[in-house]
């Protein structure tokens, strides 16, 4: 398919869509060099030939050596995004759960990178750094889908406290999975449920 009508689809054009696959390519090649040797001593080098790119390559993508593993971490912003802009404003806080939280979404050998990812910001502290620069970058994203989806031209006060809700809910919910789960899509998704449940619900009266 032709680039521009890929792009009047809908879809990144190809070229943009490599970039991405590149990019996914090298966090993961990241994660397991750091799990293997640390981050200090793993060099842009070495990742850039597992990855089978030129190292100029690799720094034209990325800012820092941390920062290689953004992929892995924000991945899913817009993909919530757009379903917090699905969200029907006659559907209750359950069915947007349910949006956020569909079944068989993650790959197993992805979780299992996440997982190993999560674990190494405890004692990362750069890649700590990435980790939460991923959801402060997530939450505007957020806040402006919550915004549309209220006919709002800006995110006001209450939407902006309830993209923070579901930020914060996500964040933990997977640090939980990490921490103190077995790696199993069903796991994971039994976490974020309730993560986000315990968010969009509030505190019991």
């Amino acid at each position: 398919m032709p680039e521009k009508t890929a792009a009047r689809m809908g879809r990144p054009p190809l070229t943009e869509r490599r970039k991405a696959e590149t990019r996914l390519e090298v966090a993961r090649v990241a994660v397991d060099l750091f799990l293997a040797k640390g981050v200090a001593d793993t060099t842009a080098e070495e990742i850039a030939e597992a990855a089978g790119i030129s190292a100029r390559t690799l720094w034209r993508y990325f800012p820092t050596k941390e920062s290689f593993v953004t992929p892995m971490l924000t991945g899913g912003i817009e993909h919530t995004a757009e379903r917090l802009r699905s969200w029907r404003r006659d559907q209750d806080a359950a069915d947007l759960v349910d949006l956020l939280c569909p079944p068989n979404q993650h790959a197993t050998d992805d979780l299992k990178t996440v997982r190993s990812l999560i674990r190494l910001t405890r004692t990362e502290p750069g890649l700590r750094a990435v980790w939460l620069e991923a959801h402060r970058d997530a939450e505007p994203a957020f806040a402006r889908a919550l915004a549309d989806r209220a006919g709002l031209a800006e995110p006001d006060l209450a939407v902006t406290v309830q993209a923070a809700m579901i930020n914060v809910a996500l964040r933990v919910a997977v640090e939980h999975f990490a921490f103190h789960a077995e790696v199993k899509s069903s796991v994971y998704q039994a976490a974020m449920r309730e993560a986000l449940l315990t968010a969009v619900r509030g505190f019991p009266g």
